[in-house]
C-alpha cells in the first residue's frame, strides 16, 4: 500500500471528520487515552519505565522469540525491562507490513528496543546503512546481540537519548514506535528530533495504538511535517507517514 492511496490528514469529509486527525481537540472515543500523551501516571513515571537509562527490573532469565518476515525467520533475544519482551508486538508488525525501505541509503530505528524493526529493515535493504538507537542500555545491548544473531552486517546499535547518538547524521528513513507511557513531552520531542535528522525528501514513520491517542500523535506530526498521511491501520493500530515534499 502506498501513501498516495492513503487517507490524507488534511481535507476530510464530514463523514470522516470524527476519525480524522484534527488540530483542535480529540473525539470522545480518544478522550480516555489522551492523558497518556499529556503526562505520566505514578505507574508510568520515567524511573519505572523501559524508556529509561536505568531499567528498573533485573534482566531475569533471557529468552528468545521468533519472528517471520517474507519467508525468513528471525531470532530475537529479549529480557525483562524492555518493551514487548514476550514477542514482536502488533504495532511493530503493522509498521513492517506498511513500510518499504525502497532505495533509502540511511535508516534510523529510533527507540529500537531489542531491535526487530531495525534488524528486519536492514535485512530487506542490505545496501542501506541502518542505525538502531535506544536510551535503555539493556535494550541496546540486546539489539546489538540480535544484529549479530541474525547476520545483518549493515546495521549498528548506539545507546543514548533520542537522536543524540547520531547528531551529525541525516537519514532517508526514520521509524518510531513511540514510548507512549513516557508522556506527551517525551513523544513530541522524539518526533521533532526525528524531523531534524531527516535528509531532504526523507520519510518518517510512526505507529501507535488507536486507543492510546494515535490520532492525537498525528496532530502533533501535522505541526512538524508539511504532509502527514495515514498509510495503514489494523489490529487497533495506525501507521502514519510524515514528509516535507
Amino acid at each position: 500500500m502506498t501513501a498516495a492511496a492513503s487517507p490524507r490528514l488534511r481535507g476530510t469529509s464530514r463523514r470522516d471528520a470524527p476519525t480524522s486527525p484534527r488540530l483542535r481537540g480529540t473525539s470522545r472515543r480518544d478522550a480516555p487515552a489522551s492523558p497518556r500523551l499529556r503526562g505520566t501516571s505514578r505507574r508510568d513515571a520515567p524511573a519505572s519505565h523501559y524508556f529509561s537509562p536505568a531499567p528498573p527490573d533485573p534482566p531475569g532469565r533471557p529468552r528468545v522469540v521468533r519472528f517471520q518476515d517474507r519467508g525468513r525467520e528471525y531470532r530475537f533475544h529479549t529480557a525483562a525491562g524492555v518493551f514487548s519482551r514476550g514477542g514482536v508486538d502488533r504495532g511493530t508488525r503493522l509498521m513492517l507490513e506498511a513500510v518499504d525501505p525502497g532505495d533509502a541509503a540511511t535508516v534510523l530505528d529510533l527507540g529500537c528496543g531489542y531491535g526487530p524493526v531495525g534488524v528486519v529493515i536492514a535485512a530487506r535493504a542490505p545496501r542501506a546503512r541502518v542505525v538502531l538507537v535506544d536510551i535503555n542500555p539493556r535494550a541496546a545491548a540486546l539489539a546489538a546481540a540480535n544484529v549479530r544473531e541474525n547476520g545483518v552486517r549493515n546495521a549498528e546499535v548506539r545507546t543514548g537519548d533520542g537522536c543524540a547518538p547520531v547528531d551529525a547524521m541525516r537519514f532517508d528513513l526514520v521509524l518510531l514506535n513511540p514510548p507512549i507511557r513516557a508522556g506527551r513531552s517525551a513523544v513530541v520531542r522524539l518526533v521533532r528530533d526525528a524531523r531534524a535528522h531527516l535528509a531532504p525528501a526523507g520519510r518518517f514513520y510512526l505507529v501507535a495504538r488507536t486507543s492510546q491517542g494515535a490520532r492525537s500523535l498525528a496532530r502533533c506530526m501535522n505541526e512538524v511535517f508539511e504532509r502527514v498521511s495515514e498509510i495503514e491501520r489494523g489490529g487497533g493500530f495506525r501507521v502514519y507517514e510524515g514528509r516535507d515534499v
